[in-house]
């Protein structure tokens, strides 16, 4: 196991540019696997996740080719059933939740699929039953054996287009429906679909494959399946989560900073959400220039009460980006209201922040009111534990600012969602270094 140890209290300084996106990354390899044709990707993050999945995917059959850093042709001309049937199969798959896209590509490309409940982050309860429901609906049957908690779909009457009204805008979920109704017969009406832009990207490279999805951006899709998908080429967008994390860092070691090549208008609600939080931003082009600012107050709602930051579905703020700023918070003169509604677990890293000196009170486990200290006092060194992708990073940004040399163990759980994440801050005057 491997840790971080970092010397806070240095300031930043510099450029930074953001890896492609993770969310992203993991639905459009799965998208791969619906065409016999090669498919070529750029910009694809070399994250834990991400090798792990295309580890999983090339096991299955797929001729996995790296051109490049972050680039990837994937060529799904046969695929091996027997080792999706496996008991190998079943348990790397139960380690990566991004796995579970593969079935709703399996399902289209071949009209079975082989599945285990997903692993990923331990922040709670993450049900998949809109992807159950919708897949059902589609013609899936899913026969679970309950001494292995290993699931076998089947498609007895082949997919066939409907009508479905989702029960919760979820990403993956519709994700999943998505890759499988492509190649469903007739046409698939989803409402409520999530419009994330990693949804969009996922729906835009299926019409170049040679779909035809109607909608795109809006929660209302229209699917006209098809029999035949050919290759393609796609570039993924930058990743949202690292951009405002860059942000958060900046914010808190009072820091000029520039992140490279943001994608601004697909960065939705993200800069005014940290601007409600003082922070200061200047976008030039497509980069985002953070000044550098001694002090950064929190707003409050218009008439006077204390300002609250809660997820919610696009074009809402992206839950993976509350815990970054919470912590963003610990500095700002002023209190703020931080609502996480999605993971009644994502929350409880909070008591690291408190021991460090943070003022925070955990109300219940979605909600945490934060006094921020104004840069008046540091928060102090300490001994930490990355619980998941989203906390690591932002006990990170805690441990850059802190007084004090911090250690933080776990940090795979970091390297599953940022890439070289140490060499990159190194190159902007960050004291850090990696222990194996």
């Amino acid at each position: 196991m491997a840790s971080f140890v970092i010397e806070g209290g240095h300031r930043l300084c510099g450029e930074i540019t953001p890896q492609g996106a993770k969310n992203e990354a993991l639905q459009v390899l799965c998208a791969a696997l619906l065409t016999t044709e090669p498919v070529t990707f750029d910009n694809v993050p070399e994250i834990l996740d991400v090798k792990n999945l295309l580890k999983l995917i090339s096991d299955m059959g797929v001729d996995v080719e790296r051109l490049g850093k972050g680039s990837y042709r994937l060529h799904a001309a046969e695929i091996d059933r027997d080792f999706l049937a496996s008991d190998e199969y079943v348990r790397r798959s139960r380690s990566l939740r991004g796995s579970v896209m593969i079935m709703g590509a399996l399902l289209g490309r071949m009209g079975e699929a082989w599945l285990a409940k997903p692993g990923g982050d331990q922040i709670g309860r993450r049900r998949l039953d809109t992807h159950y429901l919708g897949l059902r609906k589609l013609g899936a049957n899913f026969n679970w054996d309950t001494g292995t908690a290993a699931c076998h779909v089947t498609t007895p009457d082949g997919l066939n287009g409907c009508y479905m009204l989702l029960d919760e805008a979820s990403v993956t979920g519709t994700a999943n429906i998505i890759l499988a109704a492509v190649k469903a017969h007739g046409q698939t009406t989803i409402y409520n679909a999530a419009c994330e832009p990693y949804v969009q990207q996922l729906c835009r490279m299926l019409n170049a494959m040679g779909a035809h999805i109607e909608g795109i951006g809006s929660n209302l899709l229209h699917i006209h399946g098809t029999d035949r998908l050919t290759g393609t080429s796609h570039t993924l967008l930058p990743d949202m989560i690292e951009v405002g994390s860059f942000i958060a860092m900046a914010a808190m070691t009072r820091s000029r900073i520039t992140i490279k090549n943001v994608s601004y208008d697909n960065l939705g609600i993200i800069p005014d959400q940290f601007r409600r939080l003082g922070v200061a931003l200047v976008q030039n082009g497509d980069d985002i220039i953070v000044p550098g600012q001694e002090h950064y107050e929190i707003d409050t709602f218009m008439d006077g009460s204390i300002m609250t930051i809660a997820d919610a579905p696009w074009p809402g703020l992206t839950p993976d980006l509350l815990s970054v700023m919470l912590v963003t918070a610990t500095q700002a003169k002023g209190s703020v209201l931080i609502h996480q509604k999605m993971f009644e677990s994502r929350l409880f890293f909070t008591d690291t922040l408190i021991d460090m000196g943070a003022q925070i009170i955990l109300c219940d486990p979605h909600r945490a009111v934060v006094i921020g200290h104004d840069h008046n006092k540091r928060l102090q060194a300490g001994a930490m534990v990355s619980p998941d992708i989203r906390a690591g990073i932002a006990l990170l940004i805690a441990a850059l600012s802190a007084n004090g040399v911090s250690t933080i163990s776990n940090i795979e759980q970091i390297d599953r969602g940022y890439q070289d994440i140490e060499s990159r801050l190194l190159a902007i005057g960050a004291k850090i270094r990696r222990v194996e």
